[in-house]
């Protein structure tokens, strides 16, 4: 129930094509939000993505400077903020916070090949347990082995190294602090501990960090600071406001649907479609790949990824929407609210067009040669049943993801809740229904990552007493989609006899083109 002078929550929210300032009551109710966009990266070269990092905290203060210029509320019933941000994108800076180049941003392709030298007992070792691949893969694809081979002097003046997360916590409260929650990328972080590697642990051997350029880490719902008055000018925020430890995008996500049961799946439908289940034992789904800290202290998410995920919703509009595209200008709405309307004729399962969404290599399944690869065309197929195979088809790669954590768990998944923006469709909703056969439901706030931070800081600053409490009065379910179930014999007849052979059967192929045309490198 609201009140007008309760206490406030502020949710500073940065991905990576936009940053929201979200205001938020105890009982979870969106009582204001700004938004900005962010150009997602420039790229100098071709694979390269940076940006200033600048640009992020000046976003956040756009935000802030809308967000009180267009609502009746007032900065000083705020008692506390918490901060969200896209995973794996890194910060060089100084001893005073200032950034040294560009951040390289999460969808960053470069490779250092002159790792740091591990050592040959090491070498051995992770070659004898089957470990070589993915050590040689992190190893290339840590940006901060590239900076240490490309740039030694910067390197060398690089006193921290910073996940966006933990440098945006320092333009908050002028300490190098970040929450533990936030840890995602190639760092030396001991992911079954929830703190920074052990100095005998392998990652400070494979990795060009040291122990000295990283912050404080401190546990989701706990004081990371408090606003310094630099930064509450910038914001338009009391001095000394609590900062409150959140949790990078994606956790915070599950947490702000409510996802806390480990017979729970959260599913997000953005950039990088993702399966989620909160636990609090740790547990690999995927061998020698961690789970990531959740949103809560001392507990994991068991994360399974599609990564170009709900990009190829994108990639649709820019390659085959034209049409959408010009009458969503000339009636003011977006492309891709036209796109269910798009498909309404098209039949569950898309007259057996069938898509397998590896459109990004992986490391074990799919392996790095993996291709996408759509089957099944027939003359009665239009770009309506492509979209609709899309959307099948990433659904299908979740439901394997479900499989693969129910069988690492022993127990299956009974409840399944999906956000991200590709969960505003009411027809992706209902495929996910049929596909996975059985209710989804869709939050009632659609920020559940703003949501998920704000839950954090309602129970730092003591208006819940504890977690649990806090997700009954804050998260809450709107609409629920039921599986159809002439639609469900349908979808698992095509992903138990076509999709699920479709990889196995066509790697030797991808390996192949792999082969003669250096593709994916």
């Amino acid at each position: 129930m609201k009140t007008e002078n309760a206490d406030l929550i502020l949710a500073l929210d940065v991905g990576t094509q936009s940053a929201r300032a979200i205001v938020f009551d105890a009982q979870g109710n969106m009582l204001g939000r700004a938004q900005c966009s962010i150009q997602p990266y420039v790229s100098e070269h071709p694979g390269w993505a940076e940006q200033d990092a600048e640009i992020y905290w000046s976003a956040l203060q756009t935000c802030c400077a809308e967000l009180w210029s267009t609502s009746d509320i007032s900065p000083q019933r705020v008692k506390g903020l918490a901060l969200t941000t896209q995973r794996a994108t890194v910060v060089c800076c100084d001893e005073k916070g200032t950034p040294l180049r560009p951040a390289i941003v999460w969808l960053d392709q470069r490779r250092s090949d002159v790792p740091p030298d591990m050592g040959l007992i090491w070498a051995v070792l992770f070659r004898a347990v089957g470990a070589k691949d993915l050590v040689d893969k992190m190893q290339a694809e840590a940006e901060c082995n590239w900076i240490a081979q490309h740039s030694p002097a910067l390197w060398e003046k690089t006193s921290k190294f910073l996940l966006l997360s933990g440098w945006l916590s320092h333009c908050l409260t002028g300490e190098f602090v970040d929450s533990v929650g936030s840890q995602v990328g190639y760092l030396p972080f001991d992911y079954k501990k929830q703190q920074w590697a052990n100095k005998s642990d392998f990652k400070w051997k494979v990795l060009a960090i040291k122990p000295a350029q990283l912050p404080r880490l401190i546990k989701p719902g706990k004081l990371l600071g408090k606003v310094t008055a630099n930064a509450a000018k910038c914001l338009g925020v009391p001095e000394g406001l609590p900062v409150i430890a959140a949790a990078a995008d994606k956790a915070c996500e599950v947490l702000g649907c409510g996802a806390m049961q480990a017979d729970t799946a959260q599913l997000s439908f953005g950039t990088t479609a993702t399966i989620n289940t909160t636990q609090r034992k740790y547990v690999e789904v995927e061998r020698m790949l961690p789970a990531y800290p959740a949103a809560i202290p001392d507990a994991w998410n068991t994360e399974i990824q599609i990564y170009r995920g709900f990009w190829m919703v994108s990639w649709f509009k820019r390659e085959f929407a034209h049409r959408e595209q010009t009458l969503a200008k000339e009636r003011g709405v977006s492309a891709e609210s036209l796109f269910d309307d798009l498909i309404k004729s098209v039949p569950a399962g898309s007259m057996g067009l069938t898509l397998q969404p590896y459109w990004s290599p992986g490391v074990r399944n799919p392996g790095p040669e993996a291709k996408g690869a759509i089957i099944g065309f027939g003359d009665v197929h239009t770009r309506a049943h492509l979209y609709r195979a899309i959307l099948e088809g990433l659904i299908y790669g979740l439901r394997g993801g479900r499989e693969q954590i129910e069988k690492t768990l022993k127990h299956p998944i009974r409840r399944v809740l999906v956000s991200g923006g590709g969960s505003q469709s009411d027809t992706a909703m209902q495929i996910t229904a049929d596909i996975f056969n059985i209710e989804v439901e869709r939050p009632e706030v659609f920020e559940t990552s703003a949501l998920g931070a704000a839950i954090c800081a309602s129970v730092g600053l003591g208006m819940h007493e504890s977690f649990d409490a806090a997700v009954k009065a804050m998260a809450r379910t709107g609409k629920v989609f039921s599986p159809a179930q002439s639609a469900v014999e349908v979808y698992d007849a095509l992903y138990k006899q076509v999709y699920q052979d479709l990889y196995p059967r066509l790697q030797p192929l991808y390996k192949r083109i792999r082969t003669i045309t250096g593709y994916p490198a």
